[in-house]
């Protein structure tokens, strides 16, 4: 891996990568791809160091680690939403102002017709063969933006609603109600 780090000259993405390791355990492929379509989103969008972005990721692999440790978006901060598609793919937003019911976004993904022409990496892609994270990340950064594709996108912003909180009634335990039950979902279940 240290050869590919002297492969990296923008001193912003080393800092990146050092954060996202500890994380993640090592520098994978889709790690170091979630780095550059943050890089990606926030030059389209003009992000700043400390905009409030929302990250909707659509797959449950690798992609959305950079995310929750670079902007801080996680599931329980409602930053991170993941959809599990099985895409390379994400949707970033900076937040709305409080009258606003919807933001300008930009969704990415990764474009199997342009990762065609860096045939290491598409192999490991489209998994056709065992290709090394290390090879494949060092035609990512030939590559650059060359392999993404992306459009803007008018993302609505979702009504905060006030919580129902009810006790249930087979377990007893509180829960968020949201369809107005008295039992919650996991006593429905089962």
């Amino acid at each position: 891996m240290d050869e590919i780090i002297k492969k990296i000259d923008d001193p912003d993405v080393l800092e990146q990568i050092e954060k996202i390791i500890p994380f993640h355990g090592y520098l994978s492929t889709g790690a170091f791809i979630g780095i550059q379509m943050l890089n990606l989103a926030s030059e389209l969008l003009d992000i700043k160091e400390n905009d409030r972005v929302f990250i909707t990721c659509e797959t449950l692999n690798c992609l959305p680690d950079p995310f929750q440790i670079l902007c801080g978006c996680t599931i329980g901060n409602k930053g991170l939403k993941v959809l599990d598609y099985d895409k390379m793919a994400i949707t970033v937003n900076k937040a709305a102002a409080p009258s606003q019911n919807h933001v300008r976004g930009v969704r990415i993904f990764l474009d199997p017709e342009k990762t065609a022409k860096y045939p290491v990496f598409h192999a490991w892609y489209m998994n056709e063969r065992k290709v090394p994270h290390e090879d494949a990340i060092s035609e990512l950064i030939k590559a650059g933006n060359n392999v993404y594709t992306w459009e803007f996108a008018d993302v609505p912003v979702p009504v905060k609603e006030k919580k129902d909180v009810a006790i249930c009634t087979v377990c007893g335990e509180s829960f968020i109600r949201k369809d107005g039950k008295d039992v919650c979902k996991g006593c429905i279940k089962e």
